[in-house]
């Protein structure tokens, strides 16, 4: 039997050092850069931090740089993977995809949201968080285009735009979490360290703040997608398959009438009523000229 010049010296082998994925590295990277500070870190931090060689490193990363949008690149590959399954209502599948996104970076909240900061205190990533959002966008508008072809470009265009943007919109406020009322503030600003109870009632706080900017973004999406595809299919129930009927929200109804100009106000009010079958008509202030 062989024996390594450790053992012949009686000194301990080496642990062997377990396989990170890219996201387990990048989380790791993203608490050194909050330490320690983004420009003061070397790759050569990162793989010792997380128990990697550097050429293990630089096999998941080009660079630093990429460790902070790791998310993003792996939200990339399943987006082109979901993209690639027929899907009855492409205009839906974006949404979908962009909903996607979201509760990617709600899972992983806290990690998140140390990232945003160091982001926002770094010209070049800030540059480079807004290539990803125009990389978003590029995505959903090929997909369209690819799938619809009847759809005009500018149209496909204009609808990834808005996706990517009120997506954008809500993912903002949930990184930067629940805006406190003046009386939060002043009590904060007065209180005793956090407790564990006050800690745990945060994160109660936060998680339900979550919550309802998911259901803000769907209900969101589901304009956006009403007032590029009005026409779409019933889905469920008779719902627009472009997303369900809020609670409470009317269907909008536009009436065009066409009146002599001589007919007075009161006279236009009875005719509308009339029209609409007895419902009540809305005031008008006069006669079109």
């Amino acid at each position: 039997m062989s024996v390594s010049a450790a053992e012949a010296s009686g000194q301990p082998r080496p642990a062997r050092t377990r396989s990170r994925s890219r996201v387990e590295v990048a989380d790791i990277a993203v608490r050194l850069f909050r330490t320690d500070g983004y420009e003061a870190t070397t790759a050569t931090d990162i793989a010792r931090a997380a128990g990697v060689s550097r050429s293990t490193f630089f096999r998941q990363f080009r660079s630093k740089e990429d460790v902070i949008f790791a998310d993003h690149d792996e939200l990339a590959v399943q987006i082109a993977a979901y993209f690639a399954v027929q899907h009855d209502d492409p205009w839906r599948a974006i949404r979908d995809a962009a909903t996607m996104v979201f509760e990617r970076f709600r899972e992983r909240l806290d990690s998140v949201r140390v990232r945003d900061l160091i982001v926002r205190d770094t010209p070049t990533l800030r540059d480079r968080e807004t290539i990803m959002a125009i990389r978003y966008e590029q995505m959903f508008a090929a997909y369209l285009r690819s799938v619809r072809p009847d759809v005009p470009p500018l149209t496909a265009i204009r609808y990834a735009a808005a996706i990517t943007a009120t997506h954008n919109y809500e993912l903002r406020r949930l990184i930067r979490g629940p805006v406190p009322s003046p009386s939060e503030t002043d009590a904060a600003s007065n209180a005793e360290p956090v407790s564990a109870t006050g800690a745990d009632l945060d994160a109660a706080r936060d998680a339900e703040h979550a919550a309802q900017l998911s259901e803000e973004l769907a209900a969101e999406l589901r304009k956006v997608g009403r007032l590029f595809h009005p026409d779409a299919a019933p889905d469920h129930a008779g719902q627009p398959a472009d997303g369900h009927q809020p609670a409470g929200e009317a269907s909008a109804e536009l009436v065009v009438a066409v009146f002599p100009g001589t007919i007075s106000p009161d006279e236009l009010s009875r005719e509308v009523a009339r029209a609409l079958g007895g419902r009540r008509a809305v005031s008008t202030s006069g006669p079109a000229t």
